[in-house]
């Protein structure tokens, strides 16, 4: 899943990019509020971490504008200041979740996590194929109960596909999901990794029609 990173301190923007791309998320990185609102004008997020104290615009700015023009990506808002007042005015404006600073990595990946279920309708952590399980918090992967060793790289990409599943996923929309524009992707990887998956899971779980994409059944 793509998500947006909105923050403008380079240790701290940097930390979070290297946690959220090891958990499975393609990611953007923004460090003002007036670029990071063009750019969800432009391009689709799964969900957007904002930092509240942002140059030229604020990330509270940022989610007004989200909300005024009826985009309901998950929003996770990151401040420094703990106050009720503005906790209440950053839900009240449609934040899905709020954090202050300093924060535990596992606890925003576990918040982030929850939002997104939240606002895809489910309740499930595990999610559930046929004889396969993925485990997003722990980065599990299982099958008839027993554990399967995957690579990061199979790892994310076999999340995303059960994460649509029931639905064909292409190529492209792979790419843009797991990888940045910067990553370099060989025009093969995907294909590597869907034949390595298949090797693992079974030929048949992963379905894929040419021109068309790859698809999981529920």
């Amino acid at each position: 899943m793509r998500v947006l990173l909105v923050e403008d301190d380079q240790i701290l923007g940097s930390t979070l990019k290297r946690a959220l791309e090891k958990h499975a998320y393609g990611i953007d990185w923004m460090r003002d509020g007036q670029s990071a609102l063009l750019c969800l004008e432009t391009l689709h997020f799964g969900a957007v971490v904002l930092d509240i104290n942002l140059p030229q615009l604020s990330g509270m700015d940022v989610l007004r504008g989200l909300r005024e023009r009826g985009d309901h990506v998950p929003v996770l808002l990151l401040t420094a200041l703990d106050t009720v007042r503005q906790k209440v005015a950053a839900l009240d404006e449609g934040a899905d979740d709020y954090m202050v600073k300093p924060f535990d990595l596992d606890e925003l990946l576990a918040r982030l996590r929850a939002v997104i279920r939240r606002r895809e309708g489910r309740t499930e952590t595990v999610l559930k194929c046929g004889s396969v399980e993925v485990d997003p918090s722990a980065m599990v992967v299982r099958k008839d109960g027993i554990q399967i060793h995957t690579t990061a790289k199979e790892f994310h990409m076999l999340k995303l596909l059960m994460e649509r599943s029931g639905r064909y996923v292409t190529k492209s929309d792979i790419e843009y999901a797991l990888y940045d524009a910067n990553s370099g992707v060989e025009s093969n990887t995907t294909e590597v990794t869907i034949y390595n998956l298949r090797k693992k899971l079974g030929t048949e779980f992963i379905k894929s029609i040419r021109g068309v994409g790859y698809l999981i059944e529920r």
